[in-house]
């Protein structure tokens, strides 16, 4: 009998690790690309070590179980889970760090644009167009208060890095171990609000129109035909989707196992109605990118355009928005920026979308990226988050918006306020309490 039982506990555990084995192996890519690309840039990328990565920004179950080996020759990354699914990333100059996937790595190596490293030479101008600090004191903050706020919020889920920016005329920054002024650092989502801009430039010169059909071919002969740009911005497309990252879902498959995510994201049936159901949607982000890409006659013009028109006219000097195997902004995901250009960014839309004179998007862009999504419960605008129910940060002002990044990155601007609040680190829920740290910065201002 007690061998009977001995024998039977064996089987299971033998089938519970076999199962558990065939689980890894199916979903092998998701973990074994998430720990490649995030290695590839944050070594050729953020100037940071395989070492520091590996111990703080994957060293969760599954990813932790990736072997990656780093080639510093030819700027690759290379991991796999027991010889399972095998993913390559690779750097370009200028384009960031990308999976291969099913793309040619040669002709993805061979893509680039100086024009990310051209600076706009404002190093002697005052901060936030260069990286003089003015020597005035601001009468309606209380000094001691916000340090207090930022020294306790630093003490929190990992924080890495803190600006509190007053208008255009002062700044309050903090830096975790390991990072400082000039490290890039990844905003995840926050990179979707970036392409809400990129969009508002192009409907600015008159070249896209949001109230109109999405212009993507690939639609115009069924139900999708409807999808409006604005359906897109405000997350009712109506496309089917599934955002989620701890098991194969559409989103995995897009970020992970796709060279060319505009094309897969775009390639979704609908689901439902345009403008009756709200749905986050990473792959909605990419589409967006997409339809961005094809107002170019070449990717070289569109990659060009993005740094010339945008980044470099805002001082965001040392920003890298990542590309996809086929050349695409990956609009939904990875935008690579030192805590400094990210807080320019949220400035920006505290300035109604000029930047010291020269007008980026019209403040009715501004005004329309805070208007309330259908059926978002009132917390999603256009590509922001918006605070109008409390969302997140209940006794925040109601006018506060936000840019949202995986673990924990967020610009909140603060038009009432005149504040712009940056925060990155690497936390999981509950670990940081957004609600108190945006507060306490907020009533450290009369």
């Amino acid at each position: 009998m007690i061998k009977k039982v001995a024998i039977i506990i064996i089987v299971v555990i033998i089938g519970a690790f076999g199962f558990l084995a065939k689980y890894l192996i199916d979903r092998s890519t998701i973990f074994t690309g998430f720990a490649a690309k995030n290695i590839a840039s944050g070594v050729f990328v953020a100037g940071r070590t395989q070492e520091s990565i590996e111990a703080l920004d994957i060293n969760f179950f599954p990813v932790n179980l990736a072997n990656s080996v780093v080639d510093l020759e030819n700027k690759t990354v290379k991991s796999d889970f027991f010889g399972f699914g095998e993913q390559v990333a690779v750097y370009r100059d200028g384009l960031g760090c990308t999976l291969i996937a099913d793309y040619n790595i040669d002709k993805v190596r061979s893509q680039g644009t100086n024009t990310a490293y051209i600076n706009s030479n404002n190093d002697n101008k005052y901060w936030p167009q260069g990286t003089n600090n003015r020597d005035l004191s601001i009468s309606n903050v209380n000094e001691k208060r916000l340090d207090k706020a930022i020294k306790s919020a630093m003490a929190q889920g990992n924080t890495r890095a803190i600006i509190v920016a007053y208008d255009t005329l002062v700044k309050w920054e903090q830096y975790g171990a390991g990072f400082d002024e000039n490290t890039p650092i990844l905003g995840w989502s926050m990179s979707k609000s970036i392409t809400n801009t990129f969009v508002g430039m192009l409907v600015k010169e008159g070249k896209l129109d949001i109230d109109n059909a999405a212009p993507i071919k690939e639609w115009k002969n069924d139900e999708r035909k409807n999808i409006t740009l604005k359906n897109l911005l405000q997350m009712n497309s109506g496309l089917k989707w599934v955002e989620d990252y701890g098991d194969i879902s559409e989103a995995t498959i897009m970020l992970y196992d796709k060279g060319d995510l505009g094309k897969y994201a775009l390639s979704q049936p609908l689901d439902n109605k345009p403008n009756t159901d709200w749905c986050y949607s990473s792959g909605t982000s990419n589409i967006l990118q997409e339809i961005i890409k094809r107002q170019f006659d070449t990717k070289q013009k569109y990659w060009d355009w993005a740094y010339r028109e945008f980044f470099k006219r805002i001082d965001m000097n040392s920003t890298i928005m990542e590309t996809d195997a086929a050349g695409t902004f990956i609009g939904s995901s990875y935008t690579y920026a030192p805590a400094r250009d990210w807080a320019r960014f949220g400035l920006l839309y505290l300035q109604n979308g000029v930047w010291f004179g020269d007008t980026i998007v019209d403040k009715s862009w501004v005004k329309f990226t805070q208007d309330v999504a259908p059926n978002s419960e009132g917390k999603y605008g256009a590509q922001f988050w918006l605070n109008q129910n409390g969302h997140e940060v209940p006794d925040a002002p109601r006018d506060t918006y936000f840019a949202d990044g995986y673990q924990g990155q967020r610009i909140y601007i603060i038009p009432s306020k005149k504040l712009v609040i940056v925060r990155f680190g690497i936390s999981k829920k509950g670990e940081f309490d957004y609600n108190k740290f945006v507060t306490e910065i907020v009533s450290a201002f009369d």
